[in-house]
């Protein structure tokens, strides 16, 4: 039976001359990348195989580099790593080798990871100049007449390095003569596998295409198994293969390879591939199933030493046999299985004491010395491989070594796993302090920061509870107290939980009497107590405390509590905004000197808010779009700060009008539903369909994050009102106050926001009772039934404005001035309330209006009612104006409303100019609800709108059709008055003539008719 590989391709001939396009887009300087997902053995290597080779014969270069699976632990980089080191052998082409070899001289942090424990330690710079250098090295290896195609194989196994990678790459990707190409299993990317989230955000990018790759059908597996066999299979054994293999390619080929005696076999792959090796000389089986213990790819230098240190005889031959058989294949200087699901059955099939004994082999081994005097495996590697050979004491070192190695690289998330095993490896060795030169403590310390750095803040707080319960030596438990108090000031709602921040403030004055004067524990220790009185208004406290923090650390050198004391002093300063500019810029020069990169991230985004609360919204954005590059450099893509700065972000974007739909990659669950609720502004201001379920669905992570509540709830208020759930959106708007003044304080400065929500809801219902015809006759129930409701709306929105005025002046922001969007959001609360109070009032002289009332009582009515629509208008002018530093969606919502109010007072030109410019911002923003609304307005007061007016084919005009559509529901002339904007009297006309023209009778015949002839919508 041949092999697969010998074969020609069969089907995926739409995946190849897809790859093959992209091939020839990057030649033409249009770079892309490739997403190629299938089940473990549907033919990806295959595939990729196929057009690698045709590629090459089309002139380009084609390299391919793997990521390993290696546990829990990881190499940080290694696809690129393989992929540099095959560039300068030479894979694309001896000119492209020279160009990368000189880019790689050139630049520290490419050698230094090309030569792992070389150099000294590296500037926290070196992470973005070690992407950029990466992706500067894939560029120049690439040439219009020699693209290059890198292929990233078994992506499911890449660690969190090389996915940041990967996101560097596609998000750069300009006009370089490079296609990358990654493969990954898809039955192994569950839900919560790391990967998920970057694949989401990568096929979302323009020059990323995805290619899911199933399995055969029926006729593409006969084709295929013909091809295998050399002849069509019996019918039976077909169906055989058919069922068992459910078309997966690998599968069907060892079913055929395994003989017609495979069916007596239980139905497992694993079973099917043991009968297949078991065929195979036991010298052979032993050699692989030593080579299993690497993995799918090994050295072939390590397989040989590995294997002859163990005792197995005559490796060449084994070897030769393995790879005639097809069980191997040669890479470059690496073997590697021809599927991973072989190596896999392979080491499953070793006995537990075997596995320990492979694993010491190539222990062993790799920690010998290379020819350049450097260990043949990485730390990481020896990790591995000591913990699973139960070496412990080895392991301990190795994982020490390779949580420093990933420290270097600026890579968290490996960092934190290799503390960790040391942790958990700390009882079992003797002597482990010795062993790796610092003690439990000290690495418990590490492991908090590193998690700290991952974006984990309760992992670090856990982490450095433990550090602090270790230290014996009250003067040293003392001394990390305020790591302690840094690590809870991560989570965010440790300071919600009544009485820890005072806790937290006893426990470092009590440490502050033990710790020696001007010692550096000291000084973080006042540095830390500045920030947490300042968090409970303990304000000249904290400037003491800061003062002192900043005087001591100039003067000992500790730049690093300088830069944290300096932070907590601008934000007490913010009255002042170019002096807490000044002392926030210090810090930051002081945390980068001092390497504190947490707390460099702190200072940037303190110094974004405050340039963002300023309402400087142009600096702002400037300031987090480097923050953020400055926290990818850092490795900091979700530390608390980072965190922080994305919202920032969101929020900026959408004020200025910006209402893309934007998901983050890889978001830790830690902040993936704050980030969700701070995504619905914009969600809510599209009308996304789908909305209001999204934020019912935070409301059981309301007690995790109080801004969850108040973003993610403020903003289903809105939603809930533009979907005419006017009840629902006021009940819960009083909710989210209650919740967060319980978990804050009643005069949280939110609450402005909340009131304006709330007072619109009550002013759209208001105007829903008008515009349905609820009125009801003079004196009838249903009057006095609009009447108590409109009463009761009243009394609500006089009491919510006053609640909003009371918070605008009791809580107001430290500094003692209220920003110029709160100043914003207290103008529109007291507009919405104006409208509320016309709307009532119109309705009002609608249902006083009856036929028996007098001329001069309706006309002082009208003028009563037109009067308070001229307050509401210039209320909303001062709105508009009030957002005009640059919340671009609300000037144009307050636009549409001053266009309703001066309607109401009888200024329709005015109001036309301001509605046409609402309309416009709205649909050039994608604000559909908006747009809608203004459209409808226009058609209502007959505004001479872009796209407004429509064409019609029956004899009515179109202010007819629009009088006759109220009459089908019931409205009475003046009720129909008052909804168009114009007088009974020309409405008497209006129902004259469409009477007329429809031959009817009446107002009932004239509906009627109306719906047979189709002019009205039912």
């Amino acid at each position: 039976m041949r092999r697969s590989t010998t074969i020609p391709l069969i089907s995926r001939q739409e995946q190849v001359a897809s790859l093959l396009l992209a091939v020839g887009r990057a030649s033409a300087g249009r770079p892309g990348l490739v997403l190629v997902g299938g089940d473990a053995g549907v033919g990806k290597t295959r595939l990729i195989g196929h057009v690698a080779q045709a590629a090459e014969q089309a002139g380009a270069s084609a390299v391919v580099v793997h990521c390993v699976d290696l546990g829990q632990v990881g190499i940080p980089y290694l696809p690129f790593t393989e992929a540099l080191t095959q560039l300068q052998a030479g894979a694309a082409g001896p000119d492209a080798a020279a160009r990368v070899t000189e880019l790689v001289a050139e630049r520290p942090a490419l050698w230094r990871l090309l030569e792992p424990g070389g150099g000294g330690d590296a500037d926290h710079d070196e992470r973005l100049q070690l992407f950029e250098g990466i992706g500067r090295s894939l560029a120049v290896a690439g040439a219009p007449e020699r693209p290059l195609v890198l292929v990233v194989e078994d992506a499911h196994w890449a660690d969190a390095s090389t996915r940041d990678v990967l996101r560097f790459l596609a998000a750069r990707a300009r006009s370089e003569n490079v296609l990358l190409v990654v493969t990954y299993r898809a039955d192994d990317v569950d839900r919560r596998h790391p990967l998920r989230p970057l694949l989401a955000e990568l096929s979302r990018l323009e020059h990323v295409e995805r290619i899911d790759l199933q399995p055969f059908t029926e006729d593409e597996l006969r084709e295929f198994t013909t091809a295998l066999a050399g002849r069509p299979l019996p019918a039976a054994g077909f169906a055989d293969v058919l069922d068992r293999s459910e078309g997966n390619a690998f599968f069907a080929e060892e079913l055929l390879d395994a003989g017609p005696d495979s069916a007596s076999l239980p139905w497992t792959l694993t079973e099917v591939l043991r009968t297949r090796l078991e065929r195979l000389d036991p010298e052979v089986q032993q050699v692989l199933r030593i080579a299993s213990v690497a993995g799918r790819r090994v050295s072939e230098e390590l397989l040989r030493a590995a294997a002859a240190r163990w005792g197995a005889p005559d490796v060449d031959a084994a070897l030769r046999e393995a790879v005639t058989q097809q069980v191997l294949v040669v890479s470059g200087a690496h073997l590697e299985f021809r599927h991973a699901l072989l190596a896999e059955a392979l080491y499953a099939d070793l006995l537990p004491g075997e596995r320990s004994s492979v694993h010491r082999a190539y222990l062993a081994v790799i920690e010998q010395d290379g020819p350049d005097g450097m260990k043949i495996g990485s730390a990481a590697e020896r990790a591995h491989h000591a913990y699973e050979g139960h070496d412990l004491p080895a392991a301990l070192s190795a994982s020490c070594d390779a949580a420093l190695r990933a420290r270097r690289l600026l890579a968290p998330e490996e960092e934190l796993r290799h503390w960790e095993q040391v942790l958990a490896l700390w009882e079992s060795v003797p002597g482990a302090q010795e062993r790796i030169g610092r003690d439990r403590v000290d690495v418990a310390v590490a492991a908090g920061e590193a998690a700290a750095r991952a974006g984990d803040p309760m992992r670090a707080v856990k982490l450095t509870q433990r550090a602090v319960d270790g230290a014996d030596d009250p003067v040293r438990r003392a001394g990390l107290r305020h790591l302690l108090v840094h690590r809870y000031l991560d989570l965010p709602t440790w300071d919600e939980v009544p009485g820890q921040v005072e806790a937290a403030i006893d426990d470092l004055r009590a440490a502050l009497e033990m710790l020696p004067e001007r010692s550096p524990e000291r000084i973080w220790t006042n540095a830390l107590l500045a920030r947490v009185t300042m968090i409970i208004d303990l304000d000249d406290d904290a400037r003491g405390h800061a003062e002192c923090a900043i005087e001591e650390a100039r003067s000992v050198g500790q730049p690093g509590a300088l830069a944290a004391a300096l932070s907590t002093l601008a934000v007490l300063d913010v009255a002042d905004p170019d002096r807490a500019a000044a002392l926030l810029d210090e810090a930051r020069t002081a945390a980068t000197e001092a390497g504190d990169v947490l707390t460099e991230m702190r200072t940037l985004y303190n110094a974004t808010a405050n340039r963002f609360y300023a309402g400087e919204l142009e600096a702002a954005q400037q300031r987090v779009e480097h923050a953020l590059a400055r926290a990818e450099e850092l490795g900091l893509a979700w530390s608390t700060p980072t965190v922080n700065l994305r919202i920032l972000q969101e929020v900026m974007l959408y004020f200025r009008g910006d209402l893309s739909p934007r998901k983050a990659g890889g978001v830790p669950a830690t902040h993936k539903h704050v980030l969700e609720a701070t995504q619905m502004y914009a969600a809510v201001a599209r009308g996304d369909a789908d909305v209001i379920p999204r934020g019912e669905a935070l409301f059981d992570h309301w007690q995790s994050d109080g801004q969850i509540a108040l973003i993610g709830g403020g903003s289903l208020v809105d939603a809930l009102t533009w979907a005419g759930r006017y009840d629902d959106a006021a009940a819960l708007a009083v909710r989210i106050t209650d919740h967060l003044g319980e978990v804050w304080t009643e005069v949280f400065l939110g609450r402005i926001w909340l009131s304006a929500l709330a007072i619109a809801a009550l002013a759209d219902a208001a105007e829903a009772d008008r515009s349905a015809g609820r009125v009801g006759a003079p004196g009838s129930a249903a009057a006095t039934a609009v009447e108590t409701r409109a009463a009761a709306r009243l009394d609500s929105g006089d009491s919510l404005l006053a609640i909003a005025r009371e918070t605008a002046q009791r809580g107001r922001p430290r500094g003692g001035v209220l920003g110029p969007e709160g100043r914003a959001w207290l103008q529109r609360a007291a507009a919405e309330n104006a409208r509320l109070h016309a709307v009532v009032g119109s309705t009002a002289g609608t249902a006083g209006g009856g036929a028996g009332g007098a001329a001069g009582g309706g006309d002082s009515r009208a003028q009563a009612a037109g009067d308070l629509w001229g307050a509401a208008a210039a209320s909303w002018q001062d709105t508009v104006n009030a957002f005009g530093f640059g919340y671009r969606y609300e000037v144009a919502r307050s636009r549409y409303r001053w266009a309703e109010a001066l309607l109401g007072a009888g200024e329709r030109q005015a109001a036309e100019v301001e509605a046409a410019e609402a309309l416009s911002e709205a649909e050039d923003m994608g604000a559909q609800p908006l747009a809608d609304a203004v459209r409808a307005l226009a058609r209502r007061a007959r505004l001479d709108l872009p796209g407004v007016r429509r064409a019609t084919a029956s004899t009515l005009t179109d202010r007819e059709e629009e009088v006759l559509g109220l009459v089908a529901q019931g409205l009475s002339n003046r009720q129909i008055g008052e909804r168009l904007f114009i007088s009974t009297k020309t409405v008497s006309v209006h129902v004259s003539n469409l009477l007329a023209k429809l031959g009817a009778s009446g107002r009932a015949e004239a509906v009627s008719l109306a719906h047979q002839r189709g002019l009205l919508e039912v």
